[in-house]
């Protein structure tokens, strides 16, 4: 039966390079690289319980290794095997098991020092691998909890809205409404989306991000979580706004923080930023009491939302059509400069997710006094609305 079992996993090995393709897309060289580590570490703790059990013969083991030793090291490669299957899913608990193989192999690894030193080398390298997928687990499991505090207090009304509700508005908003299909269906209350896209900061390279984000509207609050890749290392970055406080936290291998901002201008930041999620996203949300409407033409109206003591505001554009085509507000902060900037998020490709008509491509544009700059390319992936709790966890 053990015999058995080692074959089972010699092949699992070897057909890794086939199931790592499904993940490839969005896996990083070092990712794949420390997964062939992790059944590499496996297959040579394999290969030393089966010495200890005499099934085959390592000529550089210069001692007899008790059977108790040799099960202990199959204990450590079927750890390191969990470890590596949770790694290529996505999990970010993959680190348990392999910290468990670590001090089960290092235990033994002791026992014989003379002929498996080196399994130490590979162990420390775990280890680092380890301590930053925890850092990871950790800084994400900040976000999550986040959520779940908000979601536990959270009480959806499910009340429809109708024609009656857009009694009010200006006739571009009511027609956006109605277009986006969102008369008749339940009042949104909160919306949970992903992104793929691309972002660059001044003078660097585009870079590759997925972003996942709640927003909730009765109580404003937008957690805005993204994964990225800079410079080849793995970035993770949090958007808390939460009033009266919104912060933005961005680190390197979810260790080391490149930026740390919770200024009172982050606030007003945010708050621009949450209005944009509701027109765009949200149109049946634009019935909101805290927003006041003025006509400028016949295709912009502007908005002016206030939310306790921060009142921002913003002009929307439509085309002959009646679709929101661009969002244009001078009350946005670049965070870097830490002044005002003009800021606009030109949008098209509409299409519906769970019965509501959106845009699923945008940009965001910087008005710098020397031009234009597009920092940022969002591509819609996935949308829902009135989410009653925390949707379980999902490969990632």
């Amino acid at each position: 039966m053990l015999e058995a079992h080692i074959k089972i996993a010699l092949i699992w090995a070897n057909d890794l390079p086939d199931r790592l393709q499904e993940v490839s897309g969005r896996s990083s060289t070092v990712r794949v690289g420390f997964v062939f580590l992790l059944i590499l570490h496996a297959v040579v703790h394999i290969f030393w319980f089966a010495h200890a059990y005499g099934w085959v013969d390592l000529e550089y083991f210069n001692k007899v290794i008790p059977p108790m030793v040799g099960f202990s090291w199959l204990l450590a490669a079927l750890f390191f095997f969990a470890s590596a299957v949770q790694l290529v899913k996505g999990r970010l608990n993959w680190f348990h098991p392999a910290l468990i193989g670590v001090l089960i192999s290092q235990m033994w690894i002791f026992s014989a020092w003379e002929d498996t030193q080196l399994g130490s080398f590979v162990n420390l390298l775990i280890l680092a691998g380890i301590f930053i997928g925890y850092s990871k687990a950790r800084f994400e499991g900040l976000f999550k909890e986040d959520v779940q505090a908000i979601f536990e207090n959270l009480r959806l009304s499910q009340n429809l809205l109708e024609e009656q509700d857009l009694e009010g508005l200006p006739d571009l908003v009511r027609e956006y409404i109605r277009r986006s299909g969102a008369v008749g269906q339940p009042k949104v209350e909160n919306f949970y989306l992903e992104f793929d896209g691309e972002m660059r900061y001044q003078g660097g390279a585009w870079f590759g991000f997925h972003s996942r984000q709640y927003n909730f509207i009765p109580r404003p609050k937008r957690l805005f979580f993204m994964k990225a890749r800079v410079k080849g290392i793995s970035t993770y970055g949090y958007h808390s706004y939460q009033p009266p406080s919104a912060k933005m936290t961005v680190k390197a291998l979810s260790i080391y923080p490149v930026v740390k901002i919770d200024q009172p201008e982050m606030l007003r930041a945010e708050t621009v930023t949450f209005l944009n999620d509701l027109c765009l996203f949200a149109p049946g949300a634009l019935i909101d009491d805290r927003i006041l409407w003025e006509t400028l033409d016949d295709y912009q109206v502007k908005a002016i939302f206030r939310n306790r003591k921060v009142q921002i505001s913003a002009v929307l554009c439509f085309n002959p059509e009646g679709d929101l085509v661009d969002f244009r507000s001078e009350d946005r902060y670049d965070v870097g400069q830490m002044k005002a900037v003009p800021f606009t998020t030109p949008v098209k490709d509409y299409r519906e997710f769970e019965g509501i008509r959106v845009p699923s491509y945008g940009e965001a544009t910087w008005h710098y006094s020397d031009g234009p700059f597009v920092y940022g390319k969002f591509k819609l992936k996935k949308l829902r609305y009135n989410l009653p709790e925390m949707p379980p966890e999902e490969d990632s």
